[in-house]
């Protein structure tokens, strides 16, 4: 998006949706396997639906489940694009061996306070890795992509590790700063970068937003009294 005041102004504007819940995993750690996902909760898809802008490039991981959250959004009626690029470098850290073991255990093992499964830098065994290694190949995709749709809307779904590498783009190229967001399930991210002759920066207009709460909030405010009405949540 240009900025008529500003012609030599050029602002790309990153919507990023995290995938729907995982219900499969039995509780164990997935990454990059290609686990299905639950996208049964049609009131959470058409809350993120009313706040995605209509006229954007998509573009989504390699992986199955941020197909799925893609269907259940087009499906409340939302435009499908003519086309979806799939992003392979979008993709969950591969988390090698640990991949399969207890979720709950295994972070119960790691050192107090960690925003992640390791160090940044701490690849994981079993031909797995680092989060930096996730954190550079995200940024490389972004650069191109802020290229290649210069001035446009972008919707990317994503996973938690790919967004928290995004903010940490977005907060000065610290992938650790983009570590200390949570991340949840169908919210939606915006990240705006601008870019001119002399600057080169980025925005964040909102990060985690869970649009279907607020809308509920909304719809509380408004609605008749008389018997509690209720709405499946996400769980």
């Amino acid at each position: 998006m240009s900025n008529p005041g500003k012609p030599d102004v050029v602002m790309t504007r990153w919507w990023w949706v995290r995938h729907a819940p995982v219900r499969s995993d039995g509780g164990n750690i997935y990454g990059q396997s290609d686990i299905a996902c639950d996208t049964s909760d049609r009131y959470v898809f058409e809350a993120v639906a009313k706040v995605l802008p209509r006229q954007a490039v998509w573009v989504a991981s390699s992986l199955t489940r941020t197909h799925q959250t893609a269907e259940a959004i087009w499906d409340t009626g939302f435009p499908k694009p003519v086309t979806m690029a799939k992003e392979a470098a979008f993709a969950e850290q591969h988390l090698g061996k640990w991949q399969g073991m207890n979720r709950a255990a295994f972070l119960a093992s790691r050192p107090p306070g960690s925003h992640w499964f390791a160090d940044i830098a701490e690849p994981a065994p079993g031909g797995g890795e680092s989060f930096m290694d996730l954190y550079n190949r995200v940024v490389g995709a972004i650069d191109r992509i802020n290229v290649e749709h210069a001035g446009k809307d972008v919707i990317a779904v994503g996973h938690g590790g790919t967004i928290k590498a995004a903010l940490g783009l977005a907060l000065g190229g610290q992938p650790e700063k983009g570590l200390a967001f949570d991340i949840d399930n169908c919210s939606v991210t915006r990240l705006d970068h601008i870019k001119s002759p002399t600057v080169n920066v980025w925005r964040l207009p909102m990060v985690n937003q869970q649009p279907w709460i607020a809308d509920e909030a909304h719809k509380a405010m408004h609605r008749p009294a008389g018997p509690e009405v209720t709405t499946s949540k996400l769980a």
